[in-house]
């Protein structure tokens, strides 16, 4: 690898050994026109990865990590080891499509001021993942973050989804990019110390997004790359899904603390009390509503990820003091 070359891709592993070879397939695949490395870091799975790399992908780079250091670390970690005059961050259960790093590529280095670039995320079944872009996290986007106000008000700008709704395939200013898929210029990465290892997990990408803007740069979406990303086939049960709802809302309370100061991350951390508190109100009735129908497991398992997401606003998981 040159110095010069386009790209460097890094994908961190954890437990993902089939997902990563789906992955490195597509890369090799539809990486033509583009002059890269990848570089996979193993965040301490030892699931066979190792192996299977050094045998199907002997051009890959392979760093293992001897614990798992959690996304950020890991991610600037592949950084610390790569040359790419540019980078792409892309988790391992996800699949490049077509001329989607040419044409991110492309955004990235030829719209002025652009500073990071997303594509459009694609579930298994070629659904848009509406998680691709998002807001910023704000007290507002929170209490009105409900499903029958998304489908009523698609287009209203709290969401900050509006590039995925409108049809547009040109590249779209935005706020957050997913860090499923995300490149960055190497010197704006660099410029901003990497990705923040103040999270546990959740919200690393928020926080750069973040800090690119501050820097006076800007965060584009290109519906013109298109990238399958498997997600979540990970968190699927019910008490995995409790644990991701407290974990990524104590990661959204973090980045509030961090740049809005104590006071607005007390009064986040108030409303997401009041707010799981109505819901257990409506979903009591609910409950009582569907006993002995087909929808009360639905139910109950939005019961169970309420209260649990009250229990950590009025501080009673103690758990996520471990979190630190």
């Amino acid at each position: 690898m040159s110095e010069s070359a386009d790209l460097s891709i890094i994908i961190v592993n954890w437990r993902s050994v089939d997902f990563l070879r789906k992955c490195l397939t597509s890369i090799r695949a539809h990486g033509h026109g583009v002059t890269f490395e990848t570089i996979v870091v193993d965040n301490a799975s030892f699931d066979g990865s190792a192996e299977m790399v050094a045998r199907e992908f002997p051009e890959t780079r392979f760093i293992q990590s001897y614990k798992n250091l959690g996304f950020g670390k890991a991610n600037n970690l592949g950084f610390s080891r790569s040359k790419g005059r540019n980078l792409l961050f892309l988790n391992p259960d996800t699949e490049i499509l077509g001329t989607a790093i040419p044409v991110m590529l492309s955004t990235l280095e030829s719209v002025p001021g652009a500073g990071a670039v997303g594509c459009k995320l694609l579930n298994d079944d070629g659904s848009i993942q509406m998680s691709c872009i998002q807001a910023f996290p704000s007290i507002l986007n929170f209490v009105l973050d409900a499903d029958y106000l998304r489908a009523a008000f698609p287009h209203f700008s709290v969401w900050g989804t509006g590039p995925l709704l409108d049809g547009s395939s040109g590249p779209a200013l935005v706020e957050v990019i997913s860090g499923a898929c995300l490149m960055i210029r190497r010197d704006l990465f660099e410029e901003l110390g990497g990705f923040s290892t103040a999270y546990f997990m959740y919200s690393e990408d928020t926080d750069l997004c973040y800090r690119v803007r501050r820097a006076g740069w800007t965060a584009y979406y290109t519906g013109q790359a298109e990238v399958i990303h498997h997600g979540g086939k990970s968190s699927s049960s019910a008490a995995q899904t409790q644990f991701a709802s407290v974990v990524m809302l104590e990661s959204i309370l973090r980045f509030m603390r961090l740049f809005h100061g104590k006071a607005y991350a007390w009064a986040f951390k108030a409303t997401a009390a009041l707010v799981a508190g109505f819901r257990l109100l409506m979903l009591g009735v609910a409950r009582l509503a569907t006993a002995g129908q087909e929808e009360s497991r639905a139910v109950s398992a939005a019961w169970s990820k309420w209260a649990k997401i009250f229990r950590w606003a009025l501080g009673l998981e103690a758990w996520v003091k471990q979190l630190d």
